[in-house]
């Protein structure tokens, strides 16, 4: 059952898909024929900009875990063969520090319903009864509702279209390789411990998004690469900006872990 073809949901997704057909033709003086698509880069745009408390959330709690973790692995190291006092020591760590193990993850959770209704405004041809003329639309001759594979399987290949969606397969491979370099924080000060494989498997898993790209509309590749992008850009600046009420922090546990 789709639950975004009927119901409450649908009523909002056509709510959000006036607005964007709206928002296409006030930006058709600015874009012309690339108005639609642009509309979905701007709509994914103010959403995320709404949301950005959530990013603020999740950077705090980043460096809470940061600043908390030599104290966690003293206590592993201390009460690992007593599971029951472990936790019970790991739950007053975290009370002690006015702290969460679960900080950031309700505003994740929240934030998920929001995108995606956004994403599937991009993947459906029908919008509560009635056609999604969004995905009629065309960007460098490429309806927004066609997918790389798509095109890949028609009768007639057409090489300009394969050229335009493999540019921005590529574009998100891109954008998820920064990503994996410019997120990722520096190891975190705990005692040394052997290298994880399964961890370096798993650091690989966002590029999968390539793949899902592959078999979306190119409305939804669009509204991959903007969000994608956007929370590369938005996840350094608030580190940047956060980065130095949490600073003192992270040096104190450093020197305690030194010491």
């Amino acid at each position: 059952m789709d639950i975004f073809a009927a119901g409450p949901i649908a009523g909002i997704l056509d709510v959000v898909y006036q607005f964007v057909t709206a928002l296409s033709q006030a930006l058709t003086p600015l874009a012309g024929s690339a108005s639609a698509a642009l509309a979905v880069v701007v709509l994914t745009m103010l959403v995320r900009a709404l949301l950005i408390p959530v990013g603020v959330s999740q950077v705090r709690a980043e460096f809470t875990r940061r600043r908390l973790a030599p104290k966690l692995a003293e206590l592993q190291r201390v009460h690992g063969g007593d599971r029951e006092k472990l936790q019970r020591t790991t739950m007053e760590l975290y009370s002690a520090e006015k702290a969460s193990p679960f900080a950031g993850c309700l505003p994740l959770l929240l934030q998920a319903p929001v995108l995606s209704l956004v994403y599937a405004l991009f993947l459906h041809p029908d919008v509560n009864g009635h056609a999604n003329a969004l995905l009629t639309q065309h960007l460098f001759g490429v309806p927004l509702g066609t997918s790389f594979v798509h095109v890949l399987g028609a009768a007639s290949l057409s090489l300009p279209a394969v050229g335009v969606l493999l540019i921005f397969l590529a574009a998100i491979a891109a954008v998820t390789a920064i990503s994996r370099t410019v997120l990722a924080f520096p190891p975190t000060p705990t005692p040394s411990t052997p290298s994880n494989p399964l961890a370096r498997v798993l650091s690989y898993l966002p590029f999968i998004t390539v793949v899902f790209a592959a078999f979306v509309p190119l409305a939804a590749v669009l509204y991959l690469l903007t969000t994608t992008s956007w929370t590369v850009v938005e996840r350094v600046t608030l580190r940047r900006m956060l980065g130095r009420e949490a600073g003192g922090a992270l040096s104190g546990a450093q020197g305690t872990l030194e010491t």
